[in-house]
């Protein structure tokens, strides 16, 4: 069966567990603790980050190159069009939302959860090795530093990134008031990406993780800002998740 290593926090993992249920691919989640990741991952691959897909003796890294992968393999259901402009299209549109608003929204959720670690502790440690959250709970002074260092989190960014998000999101709906998709006709990639990176913004069912009742008002503010700009999140999880 194939093996998916992730974080179940991770908007990018969401990508590929998204890709994976939309084509009925059976597979077994292995979900790994942030920081004592790294020596797993590397047994497999060069890179440290997440998802890794492995699928016998095939070794995947990287959500775009994974969900191209499935469409070849497995391509019932496809995500990719077939048509040569309308594929092209799609896969721009991935590598544009990857890099400007998947990253973004990491950073500007993770520059406030990591000052809420009982709230953090239990996203990054959900459904994972019975002993996360007691290992985490001592480790998670070092490994808050380390992320705020390796994924340059920080004031200054988090703003930046806020208005990324805000300029990717207007594209995204400008796009949108001329049709359903990204891509002409068709639910697909692009459409997939879009919402699976907004995901922790609204937290739709589906995503696979759930929002404590109340939450801290500089992460309610986070999520405010956006809210009615990206109706069309929860929408798209109602109609294709």
């Amino acid at each position: 069966m194939i093996q998916l290593y992730q974080f179940p926090i991770s908007h990018y993992c969401e990508k590929v567990r998204w890709a994976l249920d939309f084509k009925g691919v059976e597979y077994q989640t292995i979900n790994l603790l942030p920081g004592f990741h790294i020596k797993k991952i590397k047994q497999a691959n060069p890179k440290s980050s997440v998802p890794v897909l492995i699928d016998g003796e095939e070794t995947l890294q990287n959500s775009a190159d994974i969900i191209t992968y499935l469409d070849t393999k497995y391509p019932q259901n496809t995500l990719t069009p077939v048509n040569s402009e309308e594929k092209q299209q799609a896969l721009d549109w991935e590598r544009y939302l990857d890099e400007n608003l998947g990253v973004p929204v990491r950073l500007c959720c993770y520059h406030i959860l990591l000052e809420h670690p009982k709230i953090v502790i239990p996203f990054l440690t959900h459904k994972g090795p019975w002993y996360g959250k007691f290992l985490l709970k001592f480790a998670f002074p070092k490994l808050q530093q380390k992320m705020r260092y390796f994924m340059h989190i920080n004031e200054e960014n988090f703003h930046k990134s806020k208005a990324k998000i805000h300029e990717v999101v207007d594209k995204i709906n400008e796009r949108l008031s001329n049709g359903k998709f990204l891509v002409e006709n068709n639910f697909s990639r692009a459409d997939l990406t879009a919402a699976a990176l907004l995901a922790p913004f609204k937290m739709p069912k589906g995503y696979g993780l759930e929002l404590p009742k109340n939450l801290p008002n500089d992460l309610q503010n986070l999520f405010s800002e956006f809210e009615e700009k990206i109706d069309w999140v929860e929408k798209t999880y109602q109609n294709f998740r």
